[in-house]
């Protein structure tokens, strides 16, 4: 299923990257098992990116992108099938890379007490040996 581009995409990650870089599947993914991920994940929505940024995997600065998908894109199956029925999150995925048309210097990250309680949740779901994302 393809968008149109609608609006400001955003990607959060640890990795330091530059204005015309693509994002592209096939790197180690920040969530589950910690496989090759067969996608690029992103969103409409600024408070999306922050999660993804502050809970990535490795050291190194947490940043988020602006981003602009180079091919197709669908609803993230992850949240919007499991979690936020109707995509609430404008949470999105592509086999196709996204272009970095800018960086985001300025966001505000959540609080220690968010961050633990999102972890702790993560952790869980890996003790029971459920899946985070499906890909």
């Amino acid at each position: 299923m393809g968008y149109k581009q609608e609006s400001r995409f955003y990607h959060g990650t640890k990795a330091n990257l530059k204005v015309g870089d693509l994002i592209t599947p096939g790197y180690i993914s920040n969530y589950g098992s910690r496989r090759k991920s067969n996608h690029v994940y992103f969103s409409a929505v600024l408070e999306s990116a922050v999660w993804g940024a502050e809970l990535a995997e490795g050291v190194g600065q947490e940043r988020i992108y602006i981003v602009e998908p180079v091919g197709d894109y669908e609803d993230d199956p992850n949240l919007t099938d499991k979690k936020f029925p109707g995509n609430p999150t404008k949470s999105f995925r592509s086999k196709f890379p996204l272009r970095i048309i800018a960086e985001l210097n300025q966001w505000t990250s959540h609080s220690e007490e968010q961050l633990s309680t999102m972890k702790a949740a993560l952790e869980k779901l890996k003790q029971l040996g459920i899946e985070a994302v499906d890909d």
